[in-house]
């Protein structure tokens, strides 16, 4: 009886003895490759990294007396299978933003740090509202490039400083992988007596969803211009005339009435340098967790860390 199961082991097709063994093998590999990233998470100068970038950060709100707040979206790649990760603004982000806007004095400058390519639109909206009730300057650093939603909280800033070749881009509405504007033309040009009952639907939603977002736009933009400029520079925003990715310059900008310098601070340089492309998990909006007066004085807020959504974005 004791020696029994081996026997019936023996008695396998070795096909299958072969399958378990590279199933069991896989596993092992999986979970040594598992090992080997919570190693280097551990001995990889992680919190030497997060030292540099929070160092960076007060250097920066000492230098401006402001509060300094980096939302920076990299397009990473997972230690453990290589995986792409895009990343965008999400709930947990403007959540983190809030907390950060919270504990900064009403009449206290923020700097925002940009670099995303958008986002829950729901998440953008809440920062981008905090931010035009605002009664300290706000100012919304751009290196690179802030899409969509990134746009949409640019536009809530007093003043916007782009590098010389950054973009921001449309922030027309979309419907998952489908742009709002394009469904209801789909509707216009082939009649809706020739569209199904969901599309119809489907429709319905980007119609509401341009109005919503065009309509939140401009309320946005009556904080710097006059309303009848802000009506036409939302339409233009969010009508749909351009793709989604479409780059917005320096020069468009301008043209739209948007206030926008090219007088980058070199430190906005350096502190991107800190967040390099792929590589591992990381936060995507820090903030020095201190409560800093106009005066340079420091309270210690209750939060002790960086925000942090769990995996990188």
């Amino acid at each position: 009886m004791l020696v029994s199961r081996p026997v019936e082991n023996l008695k396998r097709p070795l096909s299958v003895r072969i399958a378990d063994f590279a199933r069991a093998l896989f596993w092992l590999v999986l979970l040594f490759m598992l090992v080997l990233v919570v190693l280097a998470q551990l001995l990889g100068g992680g919190r030497g990294l997060e030292k540099q970038r929070n160092a960076a950060l007060g250097r920066l709100e000492d230098a401006r007396k402001s509060r300094v707040i980096a939302m920076i979206h990299r397009q990473e790649s997972e230690s453990i299978l290589g995986v792409p990760v895009g990343g965008s603004i999400s709930i947990d982000d403007s959540e983190a933003v809030l907390r950060a806007i919270r504990l900064t004095p009403p009449e206290q400058p923020i700097d925002i740090i940009l670099h995303t390519p958008g986002g829950l639109v729901l998440a953008a909206e809440q920062i981008a509202k905090a931010l035009v009730e605002r009664k300290g300057k706000v100012t919304v650093f751009v290196p690179h490039y802030a899409m969509s939603g990134g746009t949409l909280i640019a536009l809530a800033a007093d003043e916007i400083v782009m590098d010389a070749n950054a973009v921001l881009g449309p922030v027309d509405p979309q419907l998952g992988d489908m742009p709002a504007a394009s469904i209801l033309k789909a509707v216009e040009l082939k009649g809706p007596k020739n569209v199904g009952d969901e599309f119809l639907m489907l429709a319905d939603m980007a119609n509401k969803a341009r109005n919503q977002v065009g309509s939140f736009v401009a309320q946005v933009l009556m904080k710097h211009m006059p309303e009848k400029q802000s009506l036409q520079v939302a339409t233009i925003l969010t009508e749909g005339r351009w793709t989604h990715d479409f780059p917005i310059t320096v020069q468009a900008a301008r043209q739209l009435g948007l206030k926008v310098s090219t007088e980058m601070p070199l430190p906005i340089y350096e502190l991107m340098e800190l967040y390099p492309q792929g590589g591992g998990i990381r936060p995507s909006v820090w903030y020095v967790p201190l409560k800093r007066m106009p005066g340079g004085g420091a309270q210690q807020s209750p939060a002790s860390r960086p925000e942090s959504k769990g995996a990188a974005q």
